[in-house]
């Protein structure tokens, strides 16, 4: 493969990581919006509303463009593994935010612990590689966590 084309590729998932970025943030906001304004079982269930939809909508434009929808038996396992997962987050959203705790706290340490907890099942799991700047950022990552607690 070119360079050209390896940065191209970069281009199209650096994209996608900015917008999955926006939207988490803003997902985070709108909940700290809601909570304490509608019950926690509610908004958890308009999350779903939305989600179920969106999927839907999305699954239905692909079949309707022919795109081949690819199932095997891990994959579904994982990804139900993942639907549960982020309603729990959801769930704990909701919670976190009704019961007073503030987005600047939160958000920072509810999204860093998790970037903890994925890097270290993608270097035990996964086997992915590992290197002097990676554990120097995962240093910073628990500092920050610290830092935000105890501002």
């Amino acid at each position: 493969m070119t360079n050209k084309k390896k940065e191209q590729e970069m281009d199209n998932w650096i994209s996608y990581l900015i917008g999955t970025g926006l939207a988490l943030g803003l997902a985070d906001f709108c909940t700290k919006l809601a909570a304490g304004k509608i019950s926690n079982g509610l908004g958890f269930l308009i999350f779903g509303i939305c989600t179920f939809t969106i999927s839907s909508v999305w699954f239905l434009w692909q079949s309707f463009h022919r795109v081949d929808h690819l199932v095997t038996p891990s994959g579904v396992v994982a990804g139900t593994a993942a639907g549960i997962c982020f309603s729990l987050v959801t769930l704990g959203l909701y919670a976190s935010f009704a019961s007073g705790a503030p987005i600047t706290i939160a958000s920072p340490v509810i999204r860093i612990l998790g970037l903890l907890i994925a890097s270290l099942l993608g270097l035990t799991v996964l086997q992915e590689p590992i290197s002097w700047r990676y554990l120097l950022g995962v240093l910073l990552a628990a500092s920050g966590i610290l830092l935000i607690i105890t501002r």
